[in-house]
């Protein structure tokens, strides 16, 4: 059996940031109805029929025990000028919210106003995998905006260039 070295972790991050990502932020309810959100950009679409969608959350997040109980959540797909909510939702502040203007999804679910895009989910199931957790979702509404969306490569935000062919 062959032996392979350590992955060497600083360049596999490296690597992995060579592929842009779009940004979320995830929003959910925590049993007080208290809003919970963060910034994600692991988000996957994952089928079409049924229409399911994946995200991951790393299993030592203060977010989790909210996320693992909720009924519902909401994919918000930030706009190319909504970086400072990326930061602010990717920060450990416990008052996210202060500020954003918000309007209620399914089940009470904030949303962010301004976004590119809207995917609200019922949670159809929760897998471990490695030091995260894996959300599938069964989208149930979903509503474009018409705005370009943000995006995160090399350690940086991004908005979307031209279209090439």
């Amino acid at each position: 059996m062959p032996i392979h070295p350590p992955i060497d972790h600083a360049e596999l991050r490296r690597a992995l940031g060579c592929f842009p990502t779009g940004v979320t932020v995830i929003t959910t309810l925590d049993a007080d109805s208290a809003f919970v959100g963060l910034t994600v950009n692991s988000f996957n679409s994952l089928s079409l029929d049924p229409p399911l969608i994946l995200w991951s959350l790393g299993t030592r997040s203060s977010n989790r025990p909210a996320f693992e109980a909720a009924r519902h959540f909401a994919v918000n797909i930030l706009a190319e000028d909504q970086a400072a909510i990326s930061r602010r939702f990717a920060s450990s502040s416990r008052n996210k919210f202060h500020g954003v203007a918000t309007h209620a999804g399914l089940g009470g679910t904030p949303l962010i106003e301004g976004c590119s895009a809207y995917i609200e989910c019922r949670t159809h199931s929760m897998q471990a995998a490695g030091d995260h957790l894996l959300f599938i979702g069964r989208v149930e509404r979903v509503r474009t905006a018409g705005r370009r969306p943000l995006v995160y490569a090399g350690g940086r935000y991004r908005g979307v260039g031209p279209e090439t062919d």
